[in-house]
């Protein structure tokens, strides 16, 4: 299982959910850790959670995946912090909430823009150095909804859609260069993400859904991704009963899985 202790981490969406949760998780395995997000304030908040003796190897880079011109020298500082970047946790994101009839075409490409192409961004900014090194560790935070699309969903799911495409490409072409990707595919998890889901004016949805507020808790879900991290895992499914079995019933049986997911409250 592979060691983490002082490996450098650089961590997307780091001020709340999901990705502060892993936050404390990696520090508690001794990585170096690369807090990112917008929320400078909130990045702060994260890094003084974390104990004493871990302050010196944390690091706070805002960044803002909407903005393309700006991330290639996010990724220089981010390489110049501890030198290298080892792992690189692709976790931050928007979602959505509307009919695809009443969804702006503004709002498709705002989700393609910050899941997927900003991501990617960093991804081809940081794999130079970790092909140089052979050694590197690209870890995408997509959802359940990147493999089962979901009435309310149609951007969301696209963009998480192409994150699986554009992956599982970089680990097929990179295998001989030891460089590893983890595809996490989380199904509901209690996060704010559907109260800042856009609606298709584009506006916030500024509600929490039910399904997101009975989910799995950030805490429980960052440390099944480590262990996969840790692992080498390719793909992860980490859900309730109705997600993880709607992925094998669209794998398996994808006529039934048609039937069933127009009959599911996905909110």
């Amino acid at each position: 299982m592979k060691d983490l202790n002082n490996k450098v981490v650089w961590l997307t969406g780091a001020s709340s959910g999901i990705g502060e949760a892993m936050a404390y998780a990696f520090v508690a395995e001794g990585a170096k850790l690369i807090l990112s997000s917008r929320r400078e304030s909130e990045l702060e908040r994260v890094k003084s959670n974390c104990p004493a003796e871990s302050q010196d190897n944390i690091k706070i880079l805002t960044i803002d995946l909407a903005d393309a011109a700006s991330l290639e020298d996010k990724c220089k500082t981010a390489e110049s912090l501890f030198g290298q970047i080892d792992v690189l946790v692709n976790n931050g994101g928007i979602s959505q909430r509307d009919r695809v009839i009443n969804t702006k075409i503004e709002v498709d490409r705002e989700l393609m823009e910050i899941n997927y192409f900003g991501s990617i961004a960093l991804t081809k900014n940081v794999l130079p150095g970790m092909v140089e090194r052979q050694q590197g560790h690209h870890v995408v935070i997509t959802s359940a909804t990147g493999i089962i699309s979901t009435p309310l969903r149609s951007s969301y799911a696209a963009s998480k859609h192409a994150l699986h495409g554009f992956y599982d490409s970089l680990r097929s072409e990179h295998h001989d260069d030891n460089i590893k990707v983890t595809i996490v595919c989380p199904g509901y998890v209690k996060t704010n993400i559907s109260i800042n889901a856009r609606m298709g004016s584009g506006e916030k949805q500024n509600s929490m859904d039910d399904a997101q507020a009975n989910g799995l808790s950030p805490e429980f879900v960052a440390n099944k991704i480590i262990r996969s991290i840790k692992k080498d895992k390719l793909e992860v499914y980490i859900g309730g009963l109705k997600e993880v079995a709607g992925i094998y019933l669209k794998r398996f049986v994808p006529t039934l899985f048609a039937k069933v997911v127009r009959k599911t409250n996905v909110t």
